[in-house]
């Protein structure tokens, strides 16, 4: 009588200790691929800093010189649009992009005040602190020629609380921002 109930202990525990490894190798395999799409991430983080920097130091530059600012006459992109490309017969918005030289891209666009500012600036004038979404439909009331997504905006709003230069404030589930203190005027 022994014999048999240790016999079944024993099977309980092996097939318990089979059921363990069975659980611990799928929990791995799941780690496993958390790792893999975690450094993914992190690359493409990484590549987003990078092109933050050199955008940064694209601002930075001096201004271009008056002749430059005098430059040729470009023809608009809705004159591109209507006349089709001549390799494919489509359409030539794509096409367009690409005959700009990049350079020429990056100084117009450098031309243009940075979101972030555009952000500061519509924050110094608020008394209190405000939602991404205001800010970004106030940023599209006065400057239409900006069409920033609402992830764009919230992206360079994070940008600006990792500088030092505004505050997040959490109130539940909204979160709202405001000019650092030292970027204000102190009234005292």
């Amino acid at each position: 009588m022994t014999s048999q109930p240790a016999a079944t202990l024993r099977t309980r525990l092996v097939d318990q200790a089979a059921s363990d490894l069975k659980e611990n190798r799928r929990r791995q395999q799941e780690l496993a691929e958390k790792i893999r799409m975690l450094k993914q991430e992190e690359a493409l983080l990484v590549d987003i800093l990078e092109l933050a920097e050199r955008y940064e130091s694209l601002a930075e530059s001096p201004p271009p010189s008056e002749e430059a600012r005098k430059g040729p006459v470009t023809t608009g992109p809705t004159s591109r649009r209507a006349s089709p490309s001549p390799s494919t017969g489509a359409p030539a918005g794509r096409a367009g992009r690409t005959e700009k030289p990049a350079r020429t891209a990056a100084k117009e666009r450098a031309r243009q005040p940075l979101l972030g500012d555009l952000l500061l600036s519509l924050l110094a004038g608020a008394d209190e602190p405000r939602l991404a979404k205001e800010l970004r439909d106030e940023l599209l009331e006065k400057h239409p020629d900006r069409d920033p997504t609402p992830q764009v905006v919230r992206n360079a709003l994070e940008s600006l609380v990792a500088r030092g230069h505004i505050r997040r404030h959490k109130q539940q589930r909204s979160v709202r921002y405001a000019l650092e203190e030292s970027g204000r005027r102190r009234t005292a």
